[in-house]
């Protein structure tokens, strides 16, 4: 087994001739969190994608390698990533309850999703999913629930539950908090953490609030236009910040 369950080495993306990410590496160990912070437009989301593989098909040009669990994953096809996303490596979206199709319910989206996976019938999928909802403290009646019904706290909760409900040994997640109140975002922090400490989880998560960071970190990487900053443990970037820009950040956060 290896150590590292995610190595980046020289990530680059481009769109044509425009650079937006470059000289990107990290590496993130099993049961560890990594915090990528910035501001808007650093890069942040666009390497979170990249280890996704979520940049689609609009014209990105990813250069380096991504290793995941020992395996150079930026050169599988897009059939063995698909098997790869839910299963090994799930993600929680910015805003979760926009990533739900408005028309079906919470319960027979992610039923779907875990099918692609898992062979388990209607009955397992929602006892096991109600069994990771009490974890997470979302109501088991979401399962039957229209996203448009949801708070935006609900609905960051099922988009952990979707993301999480087939264990997997990573997890992605985009600005999980920026659009909730301070009390909900306690409350997803909170959920993420418990998650890591229960499922021993990895998480690669992306935030341009450092109160996040400084709460639920190891590791942060600071970016700013589309290049790498600084690197290190929570306690070198908040208390021996290296780098003016990233004391800047920490400043400008009131920490």
């Amino acid at each position: 087994m290896f150590e590292k369950l995610l190595t980046v080495e020289d990530l680059a993306v481009a769109y044509g001739s425009s650079r937006v990410v470059h000289g990107v590496n990290f590496s993130v160990k099993r049961g560890e969190i990594l915090i990528i912070a910035g501001e808007s437009g650093s890069g942040k989301s666009t390497i979170l994608k990249a280890i996704g593989g979520l940049l689609g098909k609009g014209g990105a040009i990813v250069d380096g390698q991504i290793f995941f669990d020992g395996q150079e994953i930026t050169v599988l096809s897009a059939g063995q990533r698909r098997k790869l996303s839910g299963d090994a490596i799930g993600v929680i979206f910015q805003n979760a309850g926009a990533s739900f199709c408005p028309i079906r319910t919470i319960g027979d989206q992610i039923f779907e999703a875990v099918r692609a996976h898992r062979d388990w019938t209607r009955e397992v999928f929602r006892e096991w999913a109600i069994d990771l909802m009490q974890k997470i403290n979302l109501d088991s009646a979401t399962l039957d629930e229209y996203p448009f019904r949801l708070s935006g706290g609900m609905a960051q909760r099922a988009g952990i539950l979707a993301a999480t409900i087939l264990e997997p040994k990573l997890l992605l997640a985009d600005e999980p908090t920026s659009a909730l109140d301070i009390v909900t975002q306690a409350g997803v922090v909170k959920e993420l953490l418990n998650l890591r400490g229960r499922l021993k989880i990895s998480i690669v998560l992306v935030t341009h609030d450092l109160r996040v960071a400084r709460r639920m970190a190891d590791k942060i990487l600071i970016m700013r236009r589309g290049e790498p900053v600084e690197f290190g443990t929570r306690e070198q970037i908040f208390n021996e910040p290296q780098e003016l820009y990233t004391r800047e950040l920490i400043e400008a956060s009131g920490l």
